[in-house]
C-alpha cells in the first residue's frame, strides 16, 4: 500500500482543513467522489492534469486507513 503520508495534506487554511492532495485545492473526498461517479483513473487524471496516479492511490490508502482509524496526520498552522 501507497504511504499516503506523502501525498496527503491537511491545512485549515485550504477547503476548510480537509485533507488535500498535495498542496493542491483537490480534496480526497473529491478523488473518492469522482472514483465512485464512475470515472476512472485515467479520466480523473486527464481531467486535473496537475494529479498524478500516486495521488488517486494515496487518497484511496489514506480513505481505507481513516475508515480502519489509523488515518494520523499533522494539521498545517
Amino acid at each position: 500500500m501507497i504511504d499516503y503520508k506523502q501525498y496527503i495534506t491537511i491545512d485549515s487554511r485550504k477547503r476548510n482543513g480537509q485533507p488535500c492532495i498535495r498542496d493542491l485545492r483537490i480534496t480526497v473526498g473529491d478523488i473518492l467522489s469522482y472514483l465512485a461517479s464512475g470515472m476512472s483513473t485515467e479520466e480523473i487524471l486527464a481531467d486535473f492534469p496537475k494529479l498524478a496516479k500516486e495521488d488517486i492511490l494515496a487518497a484511496l490508502a489514506y480513505a481505507a486507513a481513516a475508515q480502519n482509524n489509523r488515518a494520523i496526520l499533522e494539521t498545517a498552522a
